[in-house]
């Protein structure tokens, strides 16, 4: 499959290049407050994956981004894509949040540990949280886009259009 180029956008921070091999992982993770081992790998094998990392649950800024991504999930399924936040929060945390600010809409994991986002280069320095980054992930395991900016605005258009544009390109 080719490499579609879309426009990365960073104005916060660097993210993973673009056409970059995504580091696959697995996590816990809850939908709808359902614990589950969400793997990427898997994932990929059904279509493009949206991979999005915020903060911490229950801010101001993660919960606008979580109702943002729940209120688009018919556009993100209609492209066959899988939508996954991940935070550096425990799984108890997201339990919770999976359901009231997620809308049991798409699930979230946790990296208590922050190994997955410094895998993507979407750790915070000196704090322990994630920087609000957000990537498409081909089916083949590449980066077709990623956008690093603190307010929520942004993402859920710029991931759309990255899909669309992959979409298109096939």
């Amino acid at each position: 499959m080719a490499f579609v180029g879309v426009i990365s956008l960073s104005p916060a921070r660097a993210a993973l290049k673009l056409g970059s091999a995504a580091p696959l992982f697995d996590a816990p993770a809850s939908l709808g407050g359902k614990e589950f081992r969400f793997s990427l790998a898997d994932a990929l094998h059904r279509g493009p994956v949206v991979l999005y990392f915020y903060p911490a649950a229950f801010t101001r800024g993660c919960t606008i981004e979580a109702h943002d991504f729940a209120d688009a999930m018919d556009q993100f399924k209609a492209l066959g894509a899988t939508v996954i936040g991940v935070s550096m929060d425990k799984i108890e945390t997201l339990d919770r949040f999976s359901v009231s600010e997620c809308r049991s809409r798409f699930p979230v994991a946790a990296d208590p540990d922050g190994k997955i986002a410094t895998s993507y280069d979407s750790r915070m320095p000196l704090v322990h949280y994630a920087s609000r980054t957000s990537y498409v992930i081909a089916p083949d395991g590449h980066v077709l886009f990623a956008y690093s900016a603190m307010a929520p605005a942004g993402h859920i258009s710029g991931t759309l259009a990255a899909l669309h544009a992959w979409k298109a390109a096939r």
